[in-house]
């Protein structure tokens, strides 16, 4: 027996015209909601699990680079980069966890296996999600108290940030495998199994607590942005054209963290508050994946963007790269 997830459905179901020989029709406890269940070795594959491997492989390259950067780089040892590492290792376990589901789910058969691979991938992307948030925190404090903003104080709390975001991360993780699943109560299933509906509720509600607390964080850098630019106009004069492009680029920045973090994630955690384990699992898989690209799109905003890291990469790349040549090491709010 395969512990894996897949569509389940209480009549037989049509992938591409044809009955999936791997369903279990006559089962009582079938739904149309993503979840573990039996799969004999003949069988079909499910497309949205091939994309949803596809995307966790790009997640993991683009992001081991990012990790493999930071570390083997001495003077990327800022709080900043400590978060953007932080960001990049929770992201490349999420795709590993994306890629590892797809091979326990065709290939090898354990119900144990299962909940570890669920509990996995709700520890990876809890993780990225909550970085996120203490990336958000450290731009505001390198903003709001750059005078004091580099010194030991600042990589201290970044460090309680990191254990408050891996310990909460690890214990929503931890959940399914110590028993809070659905396995022998199908009827408490969500639109994951073999998650329960108050343990998806409780994810979704975190996501929006922490979605809330970034749009404020954000709203005040804007505003904090705008006002020292106004003081600079006001000493100058007149608002310079640099200064404008400045400010304007930033905000449009914050703008495009804001909405594609948003875009990813708010469709899947709406649909795990109103979603039913009885609805068509396409449901599911079609704001799922969508969720994925957040992880793909991180390194991007937050790491390769960056100056030092491109250097870095380069010099990974190539080796060619002049070294000795001089960077300034930026702050967190000019990423």
């Amino acid at each position: 027996m395969n512990e894996s997830l897949v569509l389940n459905n209480s009549s037989a179901t049509l992938l591409a015209g044809e009955a999936l020989p791997w369903m279990e029709a006559d089962s009582p406890e079938l739904n149309s909601s993503l979840q573990f269940s039996t799969a004999p070795a003949d069988f079909a594959i499910n497309p949205w699990d091939i994309m949803l491997c596809m995307s966790g492989t790009v997640i993991a390259c683009e992001n081991a680079i990012v990790v493999a950067i930071i570390f083997y780089t001495p003077t990327l040892r800022t709080p900043m980069f400590v978060l953007i590492g932080s960001l990049a290792t929770a992201d490349l376990l999420a795709g590993m966890g994306l890629i590892l589901n797809f091979v326990f789910q065709y290939v090898i058969s354990s119900e144990t296996i299962s909940l570890i691979t669920v509990g996995f991938l709700v520890t990876s992307f809890t993780a990225s999600i909550s970085s996120l948030l203490a990336i958000t925190v450290d731009r505001y404090f390198s903003l709001y108290n750059a005078l004091t903003y580099f010194s030991e104080k600042t990589l201290q709390y970044v460090h309680l940030m990191l254990l408050g975001t891996w310990g909460v991360s690890l214990f929503l993780g931890l959940l399914p495998v110590l028993g809070w699943n659905c396995l022998d109560d199908p009827a408490s299933c969500s639109i994951v199994r073999p998650l329960t509906r108050i343990n998806v509720t409780l994810l979704a509600t975190s996501f929006f607590v922490i979605f809330v607390l970034m749009l404020a964080l954000y709203f005040k850098i804007c505003k904090i942005v705008c006002h020292h630019a106004h003081q600079i106009a006001l000493q100058q004069h007149f608002f310079a054209t640099p200064h404008y492009v400045a400010t304007k680029k930033g905000v449009s920045t914050l703008a495009i963290i804001l909405g594609t973090f948003g875009a990813s994630w708010l469709p899947f955690a709406i649909y795990c508050l109103v979603g039913e384990r009885e609805y068509p699992s396409v449901y599911t898989y079609a704001t799922l994946l969508p969720a994925t690209y957040n992880s793909m799109i991180n390194p991007i905003i937050y790491a390769y963007r960056n100056a030092e890291i491109q250097r870095s990469l380069y010099v990974l790349l190539c080796g060619c790269f002049q070294t000795n040549k001089s960077y300034r090491s930026r702050s967190p709010s000019e990423v």
